[in-house]
């Protein structure tokens, strides 16, 4: 008797989405491109915020909510392809405008080092136009090092010192 085929776990992901340059544009490509290749998306609101670290336009910024058989290797390499179609050249710089940026910012309750990135990021409790839009759409979400929601985060961040405008987009 053959065993029945394994199914592969599928995760709960989000990524934050950001552009500072043909932001509108860029995102609904993003936003587009997700969507062709995981199916439905959960979205939040986008948010205005200044660019931090550089002088640049202000950032649309945004975190989607989806999910996936997909390990995170794999995953990394779909955003590099999206990446690619909005033109993003990844040798440009840390700190500089974009096109568009996709990070992995959870994978499940996973606590992962990859060899691109250390997952959950630290983008998540650092920046206002991370952790705002993922309490909004994932609240009791925990954050697999704290053990504290994504709600009792946004509630201790000092959010006054990072100020972001909701931005009305339809995506």
């Amino acid at each position: 008797m053959t065993p029945p085929e394994r199914k592969p776990a599928v995760a709960k992901v989000y990524l934050g989405l950001g552009s500072n340059i043909s932001a509108e544009e860029n995102l609904a490509l993003g936003i587009r491109e997700l969507r062709w290749r995981f199916g439905s998306l959960n979205l939040s609101p986008v948010y205005r915020n200044a660019a931090l670290g550089f002088a640049g336009d202000d950032f649309l910024n945004m975190v989607v909510g989806l999910e996936t058989s997909d390990p995170p290797e794999e995953l990394l390499a779909q955003i590099e392809l999206i990446h690619a179609l909005a033109g993003r050249n990844r040798g440009s710089g840390r700190y500089t405008s974009r096109p568009l940026d996709i990070d992995l910012l959870l994978y499940g309750d996973q606590v992962l080092d990859l060899p691109r990135c250390h997952v959950p990021r630290s983008d998540v409790l650092e920046y206002s136009f991370v952790l705002r839009p993922l309490a909004e759409i994932a609240p009791a979400l925990v954050h697999p090092e704290t053990g504290k929601t994504m709600l009792e985060h946004w509630q201790a961040f000092d959010a006054q010192n990072h100020a972001l405008q909701v931005v009305h987009l339809v995506l």
